[in-house]
C-alpha cells in the first residue's frame, strides 16, 4: 500500500508487473511450442471493425494451397469470425475471453493445444486475431514472432499519435478498407508519417480485403516473413 495516502497503488503496480512477468514466460514456452510445430505466428490487433477477419479470409484463401495455416480466433463472445474462418478450410479455434479486452498467454497456449489437435501435423503460419481493442493487446506477448497493426480508413489518420503502443512493437502497419478513402478525411501520408515516429522501423501497407486492393504486396510481406 501506499504509504503517503494510503491508495494502495504499490499493490496495483506490483500486481500488474507479476502478472506481466509470468504472461512473458508463458509466452516464451507458446513461442517454442510454435516452433515445435514448424510454425511462425502473426498476432493481428487493431480495433473492433477494422478489417481482420475479412483480411483473414482473403489471405487463407490465397495462401492455403501453398502453406499449411492455422488461426486462433479471439473474441470477448461468440464464434462468428471461427465460423467465417473454419468456411474456408484450415484449422480453427475460437477464444473468447467473457468480457476481458484481450487476449494473452495462457489463453493461446490452450489454444494452440486445440489448434494442434485439429491441424494433425505441421503448421507453416498461424495467425492469431486478437480482440477488436487498440490499447490493452499491446502490453501482452502471445509469443507470436511479429505483429501487424491494423487501422481502417473510417478511424482516421491521427490514431497512430493516440495509440502510440499499438504501433511502437508491430512489424507492419496495414491501412485498411482504401475502397473508401473518397468517402472519409482520411490522409495516408499523415497516417504512416506517424507512425513512422513511433517506430521507423515498421513497413507499411495500404490495402482493401474487399476489392483485392494492395493484397498482393500484404502476400509478399507474409512470403518474406516466412523466409521466402
Amino acid at each position: 500500500m501506499c504509504h503517503s495516502c494510503g491508495c494502495g497503488e504499490r499493490v496495483v503496480v506490483e500486481v500488474h508487473g507479476s502478472l506481466l512477468e509470468e504472461n512473458r514466460r508463458l509466452a516464451r514456452e507458446n513461442r517454442r511450442r510454435m516452433e515445435a510445430m514448424g510454425a511462425r505466428a502473426l498476432n493481428l490487433m487493431g480495433s473492433p471493425g477494422c478489417g481482420k477477419t475479412l483480411l483473414l479470409e482473403r489471405t487463407v484463401a490465397a495462401l492455403r494451397d501453398r502453406y499449411r495455416l492455422g488461426v486462433i480466433e479471439g473474441d470477448i463472445e461468440t464464434d462468428r469470425d471461427a465460423r467465417r474462418i473454419r468456411a474456408q478450410g484450415v484449422p480453427v479455434v475460437q477464444l473468447t475471453t467473457g468480457g476481458a479486452c484481450h487476449l494473452n498467454a495462457a489463453l493461446v497456449q490452450e489454444g494452440l493445444e486445440r489448434l494442434a489437435q485439429e491441424a494433425g501435423g505441421p503448421l507453416h503460419l498461424i495467425f492469431i486475431e486478437n480482440v477488436g481493442n487498440l490499447v490493452c493487446p499491446s502490453d501482452f506477448d502471445l509469443g507470436e514472432h511479429a505483429r501487424v497493426a491494423l487501422l481502417s480508413v473510417p478511424e482516421g489518420s491521427d490514431k497512430p499519435a493516440k495509440y502510440p503502443a499499438l504501433f511502437r512493437r508491430s512489424a507492419l502497419f496495414l491501412i485498411t478498407k482504401m475502397d473508401l478513402l473518397h468517402h472519409f478525411d482520411f490522409s495516408v501520408e499523415e497516417a504512416q508519417a506517424l507512425a513512422r515516429e513511433i517506430n521507423p522501423a515498421m513497413e507499411s501497407i495500404c490495402l482493401s480485403a474487399r476489392t483485392g486492393q494492395g493484397l498482393e504486396g500484404w502476400l509478399r510481406w507474409l512470403q518474406g516473413f516466412l523466409g521466402e
